[in-house]
């Protein structure tokens, strides 16, 4: 009832129903309650920091001890095409840090890390607390799925709030990452903040608010962060989907790849290096093909054969251009015609295909000609065809775009 009048939560109180919730002694109804009377009216900065730490106390916080190297990690808000983690977490343990890379699975129009790389025959998500410490000491890099006892408070929060249209509230989306970030005891942290279409911030103002949200809880709890806004208006390379990702992200370790994906792994790169005190060039790294031994040795390390042949889909259709005119590749519809086609979820308990997706096939904002091949829609059930192509009428503009820039602010 305080909350739903407008006071402020004492501490007490967020301790006492954090606590309580996660033992199953406050229901759901009373904890949907409060998270929309937190939704309507906000938390202020103290408030935020006490929730952040209750989640974090709920659980443990992970410690690696010495493994030689100093620890840094990235977490994006999600987008559409955003593989950036693949390639990145590699990169950086070449350039000598180690990067213990907590991900999840897809929900809706944004992919999941965990999906991807479950399209390399024999990879494996879960690990040990254990073998995730030793995997980093031989290997410097980790992906893979969060730990049952990491902010247990957080998973049932995050599924309650799903259900209750409760998410968008920045003080319970900045404390679900960062409780979980912070637990996972790295020494500094980057985070990779989406606004455009196809991110769940919308706007700049309030990715703004969000990453600026998350910046000042790093620093309460004493974990180094930046955070940089991104553009997601327009998808990240030309592969959307879980093993057409998986095998841009080899592109872009061999020294290849989309520009704007190297682009963005380079940013993320420097400043990992830059919180890990460590002066090397990831941009050279990454064009002479060093980080691609790194990812072999983690994909490996994780039971994944990292020279087998990624699935493809059953069907493979193409969608041209109905007229003259530059290719224009919205990043929401994009993302919601590969889930459609089978790359994403609608429910956590949904099985995704592997080689589902949709493929660019020239660059958005490209001169294109009527009956051009603009994109692939990969599947294995051709009846959700039609649905996706539903999705992508208006992908030919009659003007060319405005440059685009993909890093958009950094805070510090």
């Amino acid at each position: 009832m305080a909350k739903r009048d407008g006071a402020r939560l004492t501490d007490e109180q967020i301790d006492w129903v954090v606590a309580a919730y996660t033992r199953g002694d406050v229901a759901d109804e009373q904890m949907a309650a409060l998270a929309m009377a937190i939704l309507l009216n906000g938390m202020d900065t103290g408030e935020i920091a006490r929730w952040t730490q209750a989640m974090i106390d709920s659980g443990e916080v992970l410690v690696f001890g010495d493994i030689g190297r100093p620890l840094v990690d990235k977490h994006s808000t999600g987008g559409v095409g955003d593989k950036i983690t693949l390639p990145l977490a590699p990169l950086v343990a070449a350039c000598g840090a180690a990067v213990p890379q907590l991900s999840g699975r897809g929900l809706g129009h944004t992919g999941g890390t965990l999906d991807k790389l479950e399209a390399i025959p024999g990879w494996r998500a879960a690990l040990s607390l254990e073998e995730i410490a030793a995997q980093l000491a031989d290997v410097g890099a980790v992906i893979c799925a969060t730990t049952p006892t990491l902010a247990p408070a957080d998973r049932k929060l995050y599924a309650l709030r799903d259900v209750t249209g409760t998410v968008e509230s920045i003080p319970l989306i900045a404390s679900s990452i960062m409780s979980k970030k912070i637990a996972e005891g790295a020494d500094g942290l980057v985070l990779d903040v989406k606004v455009g279409s196809g991110a769940f911030m919308k706007t700049p103002e309030s990715a703004r608010e969000l990453a600026t949200t998350m910046v000042e809880l790093g620093r309460a709890h004493g974990l180094a962060t930046t955070a940089l806004l991104t553009d997601m208006s327009v998808p990240l390379g030309r592969a959307v989907g879980n093993a057409l990702e998986v095998a841009e992200s080899v592109e872009v370790l061999r020294g290849g790849g989309p520009a704007d994906v190297v682009e963005l792994t380079v940013a993320l790169a420097r400043e990992m290096l830059a919180l890990a005190r460590i002066d090397a060039d990831p941009a050279a790294v990454l064009a002479k093909g060093e980080a691609y031994a790194v990812w072999e040795r983690m994909i490996a390390a994780q039971g994944g054969d990292p020279d087998a042949p990624l699935p493809v889909a059953a069907h493979v259709e193409e969608v041209v251009a109905d007229r003259s005119g530059y290719a224009s590749f919205d990043a929401l519809a994009i993302g919601t015609a590969a889930w459609r086609l089978g790359a994403g979820r609608a429910r956590k308990e949904d099985a995704v295909q592997a080689g589902a997706g949709v493929r660019l096939l020239v660059d958005h904002g490209a001169a294109v000609a009527a009956g051009e091949p603009l994109l692939q829609l990969h599947t294995d059930t051709p009846d959700a065809v039609a649905g996706a192509r539903e999705l992508l009428g208006g992908i030919v503009a009659d003007a060319p775009p405005g440059p685009r820039r993909l890093v958009l602010d950094t805070l510090r």
